[in-house]
């Protein structure tokens, strides 16, 4: 353990075994003290998630709560709280892997790689084609924002689609169809 870990051990350990025994003082000043060390510990684990940071204390804090009859005195109170805190971040990731899996980012579509050229005889029977291999949904949502020209409002307004699945569906059929390209 360095310095900075053994000092807020012998901090944290009197005042959460105070808290164990019902000081409801003791008891906040420790969370206090636990949520302040548990975001810089997870702000450094979720460098590409600073949005999540925050949840991911509350929800640290919340199982500290509900599982402090678990803790043992014979162990330092630090290492159960990261221990608790790791779990946590592991089952972030666990769901965050599998929903993030089917998201890439707006920005890996290069949209340059669908643009044709004009003169190239046979185009719009080409695009028709590609288009034809999406999903009705995506291919609805890029004809009415990139081929018409619509707003992604305007493309809501006119299916009664959320503007947040048109930029789902232009996202996901633009991926599609660069992969269809590149074929």
């Amino acid at each position: 353990m360095d310095a900075s870990q053994n000092d807020f051990e012998s901090g944290l350990k009197p005042m959460w075994l105070r808290a164990q025994s019902g000081d409801e003082a003791a008891y906040r000043a420790c969370l206090e003290r636990i949520a302040t060390r548990l975001r810089g510990y997870l702000r450094r684990r979720m460098f590409n998630q600073p949005d999540d940071v925050e949840d991911l204390v509350q929800e640290t804090l919340l199982a500290l709560h509900l599982q402090r009859g678990t803790y043992d005195p014979s162990l330092p109170v630090s290492a159960w709280v990261l221990a608790i805190a790791r779990h946590k971040l592991v089952d972030l990731w666990r769901r965050r892997g599998r929903r993030d899996d089917l998201h890439d980012a707006i920005d890996d579509v290069d949209e340059q790689l669908l643009v044709a050229n004009a003169e190239e005889g046979g185009t719009q029977r080409d695009l028709e084609k590609l288009l034809g291999e999406l999903p009705e949904a995506q291919r609805q949502a890029i004809v009415l924002t990139k081929v018409e020209g619509l707003s992604v409002a305007e493309a809501s307004a006119r299916t009664g689609v959320s503007e947040s699945a048109i930029k789902v569906q232009v996202h996901r059929g633009l991926k599609k169809l660069a992969d269809l390209v590149r074929r």
